[in-house]
């Protein structure tokens, strides 16, 4: 019986020796249950597998199963040091997956509908975007790095991790709300393309940017105090920006909502702003200074009075009602573009002399317009309102300049 016993031992580990020269496996050890140990690198990509060939024990390296036919991951490694990718197979359920992963958790383009079997922790990104989920319940309680859930079916963040390293993606689902959200995100958040009608238990603190938009938000209610990077919340219904972030490091875009007032806004902007497609008869509540563009374009404007007074981009307002230039910044760039067309501005040509006492900034900073060249202006639809071109002014240098529109 003993040597029966040890000639299927044999015939075993003969198996084993076989496989794991087939899928090109080096530096493993065959375990006495017939699990292996591997000291590198495990990839089973792409072979077409309805099932893993070996039963896998811990993996020092990466584990990859993707792009394959699997149901599931019995056999899968319990423990992987470095990435375990197992997406765009036909996975319905994690059941099996390790417990333990150093690198990334990646199970996106599957068919899941529950993440029960995943990892408690995983140091590096989590994605199982691209599913089935109705629920979050059973994922990782925290991810290192960025967490990516869209494009699944999820009605709630209930079951979402506490901490989130990086970014925070749950774009395109079915969520009405953001509560169960991680409290703090380092990096990007992305919410776009739900149901949304408030931000109501979104991250109080957003270290990059913040994207909201294409949802049906009513109120800006529950959003960051405080944004890193960009705030887009275009695309909405909003008739108010009240509870907006009260300072914006990079581009702040409300367009194309039913907003008749910037009231609300935030008062620091360190990119662009944008506030076209809107119902804005006034500009009050704009912030004072925008270090990037500012767009106004296609709303109800009869004056730019509350337009910031420094603009470091272009400036855009056409397609308005403006009857008067009063409120135009004061404070802006030697190449800014300036779109005023489609506006019925009565003293169009007489902008020139309009723009005398404006300064604007170039390399070495400040410099007052009384004292240097003018700018020469072309501007759309200057024939229609004046009934002639604006002629150029003397002594210009045009070399100096790129404003021309």
């Amino acid at each position: 019986m003993l040597y029966k016993y040890r000639e299927f031992i044999n015939e075993s580990r003969q198996d084993i020796d076989s496989i794991c020269q087939k899928y090109n496996i080096k530096n493993y050890i065959i375990n006495e249950d017939g699990s292996i140990d591997v000291d590198g690198d495990v990839d089973l990509s792409n072979r077409e597998l309805i099932e893993l060939p070996l039963k896998f024990r811990n993996v020092s390296g990466y584990f990859y199963c993707r792009n394959n036919k699997l149901t599931s991951l019995e056999g899968a490694p319990t423990s992987v040091d470095g990435n375990f990718y197992c997406y765009r197979n036909k996975l319905t359920s994690l059941e099996g997956a390790p417990s333990s992963v150093g690198g990334d958790f990646n199970c996106s383009g599957n068919g899941l509908t529950s993440l029960e079997g995943c990892p408690s922790s995983v140091d590096g990104n989590f994605d199982c975007s691209d599913n089935e989920l109705t629920s979050l319940e059973g994922g990782p309680s925290s991810v290192g790095g960025n967490f990516n859930c869209y494009n699944n079916g999820l009605t709630s963040l209930d079951g979402c991790p506490s901490s989130v390293g990086g970014d925070f993606n749950c774009s395109g689902n079915g969520l009405t709300s953001l509560e169960g959200c991680p409290s703090s995100v380092s990096g990007d958040f992305s919410c776009f393309f739900n149901k949304l009608t408030s931000l109501e238990g979104a991250p109080s603190t957003v270290d990059g940017n913040f994207y909201c938009y294409n949802n049906g938000l009513t109120s800006l209610e529950g959003a960051p105090s405080s944004v890193g990077g960009d705030f887009y919340c275009r695309n909405n219904e909003l008739t108010s920006l009240e509870g907006a972030p009260s300072s914006v490091d990079g581009n702040f875009n409300c367009s194309d909502n039913e907003l008749t007032s910037l009231e609300g806004g935030p008062s620091s902007v360190g990119g662009g702003f944008y506030c076209y497609r809107n119902k804005l008869t006034s500009l009050e509540g704009a912030p004072s200074s925008v270090d990037g563009n500012f767009y106004c374009s296609g709303n109800k404007l009869t004056s730019l009075e509350g337009a910031p007074s420094s603009v470091g981009g272009d400036f855009n307002c056409f397609g308005n009602k403006l009857t008067s230039l009063e409120g135009f910044p004061t404070l802006f760039r030697p190449t800014m573009v300036i779109n005023i067309s489609d506006n019925p501005v009565k003293e169009v040509y007489d902008l020139f002399s309009d723009l005398k006492a404006i300064e604007y900034i170039n390399e070495t900073g400040c410099i007052n317009k009384d004292t240097m060249e003018v700018y020469y202006i072309a501007l759309l639809d200057v024939w229609e309102y004046s009934g002639k071109a604006p002629k150029k002014p003397e002594n210009i240098k045009l070399e100096h300049y790129t404003l021309v529109y």
